[in-house]
C-alpha cells in the first residue's frame, strides 16, 4: 500500500504551494484568464519563431561563475537613469492590465514601488497615468508615436506633471505585427476595458470585433504613426529634460543613432516576439548594441527574460539592467497586487542567488563576467 502523504506545516491543506519560480506563474495565469486573453498577452507574431527565439538564446547563455571571491550575500540594488533601484528591473510596458485583472496598472505600479524597481506605464494603459503614478515608485512612461502630433504633445505634458521620472519611446510599431492568434480569436478589447490615456472614442475600433480580424491591430493601425523617423525622436529629445530611453533597438546601428539623438538609454528589444517574426533573439543582438554605444548611453535588455538567472545573464552580455514583461501581467492575473509583490520578491531572491553562486558582490561585479554559448 503506497505511503501517505501529509502536508507540510507551512503548506496547509487545500492551499497551493508558493511558486517555486516565476515560469510557475504561467500556468496559474492561464488557468483563471479567458483564452483569448491568455493568447493575446502569451502570443507573438506569424508563426512565433521569434518569440520562441527569446528564450531558447538565453538559455543558450552560459556564465562562467568567479570562485573564492569572499561573497556571502550579494548585494542587488544598481543605479538606472540616474537613480538607484532595489534590482537592475524595470516592470516592461504591457497595455490593457484590466484585461487580466480588475486592479489593472495601479496593482502592478504599487507592487514595482514596494520592491524598489522602476514601473514602465504604456500609452495604452487601461488606467489614466496620473493614476498609476500616484501608486507609487519610480514610474517612466512608454510612448507609441500617435497619428496626432497635438496628442503626443498631451501625453508628454501630462507625464510631466504626474512626476514620472523618465520618457521610454517605443520605436518598432510602425504597424502592429500580425499576430495569428488574436487574429483566429477574432479578439477585440471587452468594453469595460479602455485605452485610459487616449480621449474618449479614440479606441472604438479595439472593441469592434470581426470574424478574422484583430481588433487591437485596427485600432493601432488607425492611431499610431507609421512613419516616424529620427527627426521625430530630435523632437522629442528637444521636448523633454526626461532622461529619454529608446525602446526596440536591435541593429547596432539604430544604436548609434539613438546616442546621437541624445537617449540616455536603448532597450535591445524585438517587443516580445510580437512584433517582426524573424528578427533575431534580443539576448543574441545585445553585445552587437552594447560595443556599439561603447558606454555612451545604458543599454537594457527586454523579451524572455524570465528569472534570476536571466538578469544575471543579461548583466554578463554588457546589459546595464533588464526588462521584465509576462511574468509580471502571469503574477498580476493570478493574484493581484499581492501576486505581484510576491513575483518581484521572488525574483529578487532569484537574483541576489544568482549573483552569490557567480562569485559576484554586486551588479557591477556580474557586467564583469564572461560568457559562453552552449548548444
Amino acid at each position: 500500500m503506497a505511503e501517505a502523504v501529509l502536508p507540510t506545516p507551512d503548506v496547509p491543506l487545500g492551499v497551493a504551494p508558493a511558486p517555486a519560480g516565476l515560469a510557475d506563474l504561467a500556468e496559474a495565469a492561464r488557468a483563471v484568464l479567458p483564452v483569448e486573453v491568455w493568447d493575446f498577452i502569451d502570443g507573438g507574431s506569424g508563426a512565433e519563431t521569434t518569440l520562441a527565439a527569446n528564450r531558447r538564446a538565453l538559455d543558450r547563455v552560459a556564465v562562467l561563475p568567479r570562485v573564492l571571491r569572499g561573497v556571502h550575500a550579494a548585494r542587488t540594488e544598481a543605479r538606472l537613469l540616474g537613480a538607484t533601484h532595489a534590482m537592475p528591473v524595470a516592470v516592461a510596458p504591457m497595455a490593457y492590465q484590466r484585461l487580466v485583472h480588475s486592479e489593472g496598472e495601479p496593482a502592478l505600479a504599487a507592487a514595482a514601488g514596494a520592491a524598489g524597481v522602476p514601473y514602465v506605464a504604456s500609452t495604452l494603459s487601461s488606467v489614466p497615468i496620473e493614476q498609476i503614478a500616484a501608486a507609487g515608485g519610480a514610474v517612466w512612461f512608454q510612448l507609441y508615436w500617435l497619428r496626432d502630433r497635438g496628442l503626443v504633445a498631451d501625453l508628454l505634458d501630462r507625464a510631466h506633471a504626474a512626476g514620472c521620472a523618465a520618457l521610454a519611446v517605443t520605436v518598432d510599431v510602425p504597424i502592429l505585427g500580425r499576430r495569428l492568434r488574436d487574429v483566429r480569436n477574432a479578439f477585440a478589447i471587452p468594453p469595460h476595458v479602455t485605452a485610459a490615456n487616449l480621449p474618449a472614442g479614440r479606441d472604438d475600433l479595439a472593441h469592434a470585433a470581426a470574424p478574422g480580424v484583430s481588433a487591437v491591430a485596427a485600432h493601432t493601425g488607425e492611431v499610431f504613426a507609421p512613419a516616424v523617423s529620427w527627426a521625430d525622436l530630435d523632437w522629442l529629445r528637444g521636448r523633454t529634460a526626461l532622461p529619454l530611453v529608446v525602446k526596440g533597438i536591435l541593429d547596432p546601428r539604430d544604436a548609434e543613432l539613438a546616442v546621437a539623438a541624445g537617449a540616455d538609454a536603448v532597450v535591445v528589444s524585438n517587443h516580445g516576439g510580437r512584433q517582426l517574426d524573424g528578427a533575431p533573439a534580443s539576448a543574441s543582438a545585445l553585445p552587437g548594441v552594447v560595443a556599439a554605444v561603447a558606454g555612451r548611453c545604458e543599454v537594457l535588455l527586454d523579451s524572455g527574460v524570465r528569472g534570476g538567472v536571466d538578469v544575471l545573464r543579461g548583466l554578463a552580455l554588457g546589459a546595464h539592467g533588464v526588462l521584465v514583461g509576462r511574468p509580471m501581467l502571469w503574477a498580476l492575473a493570478a493574484g493581484g497586487r499581492a501576486g505581484a509583490e510576491a513575483a518581484l520578491a521572488l525574483l529578487a531572491d532569484e537574483f541576489r542567488d544568482a549573483l552569490t553562486l557567480a562569485g559576484c558582490a554586486d551588479p557591477a561585479a556580474a557586467r564583469e563576467l564572461r560568457t559562453m554559448t552552449v548548444e
